[in-house]
């Protein structure tokens, strides 16, 4: 029993107290969904590159940009340098932004404008619909906020690779309720407070998963080979 203490003493509790240290604002080792199973971009929308985009098996930073892409250009700095700049070396991280068609030229504006400063713009999605539709693809994640008369918004949302909408519903560590469902590139300081530390929570949370899996998978495989050993004896 003694040496049980000892045990918990020397490794659990130290973890658990990083854990606990190591949490975001809202107090919670996981980001809450808002809404779930969401639309996938359809697939019949156009990208800067001909490619089909797609949120599924991603985390993915979704924006409506809207017809005043070059207007809108302090948008984009600030989500490249707070947020994309942070998490580009993941590879299932990735931005998309919604446009109406006919915006191609000034997206690739924009691409080519960060790319000096950036680097890799790999992760950089831009995807193209009629306003109609994207009007409709906007509406049908339910959100609080609404598209301006250019089929645009400054605030961006986070998608997991399971289309869930996350974001912050519930108490937060003054024990406030707190209620965030988007994020507002015009001000750096919500990237940088707040959307940093959900994104971070949120890749944690798929590090932990991938990590259990691959944990269940040595003991399958262990007892396995333990089991076929008692076999043949």
């Amino acid at each position: 029993m003694k040496n049980k203490l000892v045990l918990i003493s020397l490794f659990i509790l130290p973890i658990a107290i990083y854990l606990v240290f190591s949490t975001a604002s809202h107090n919670s080792l996981f980001l809450p969904t808002i809404s779930k199973n969401n639309q996938e971009i359809p697939s019949d929308w156009s990208s800067l590159d001909g490619t089909k985009q797609a949120m599924k098996g991603k985390i993915t930073v979704l924006g409506f940009v809207g017809t005043e892409v070059i207007t809108n250009r302090g948008n984009f700095f600030n989500l490249n340098q707070k947020i994309y700049n942070k998490y580009k070396g993941f590879k299932d991280f990735q931005m998309i932004m919604v446009v109406p068609s006919g915006k191609e030229k000034e997206c690739q504006q924009i691409i080519d404008e960060l790319d000096p400063i950036t680097g890799d713009m790999s992760g950089w999605k831009f995807v193209f619909s009629t306003p109609e539709k994207i009007q409709e693809f906007y509406d049908s994640y339910k959100l609080n906020g609404q598209l301006d008369d250019n089929k645009g918004t400054p605030a961006v949302i986070i998608v997991d690779k399971e289309l869930n909408h996350r974001g912050r519903n519930g108490k937060n560590r003054k024990g406030e309720n707190e209620y965030k469902e988007s994020y507002n590139t015009i001000s750096a300081a919500d990237l940088h407070n707040e959307m940093t530390d959900d994104i971070k929570i949120i890749l944690r949370e798929y590090r932990l998963a991938l990590k259990k899996n691959k944990n269940e998978r040595k003991d399958a495989f262990r007892d396995n080979i333990k089991e076929n050993i008692e076999k043949q004896k």
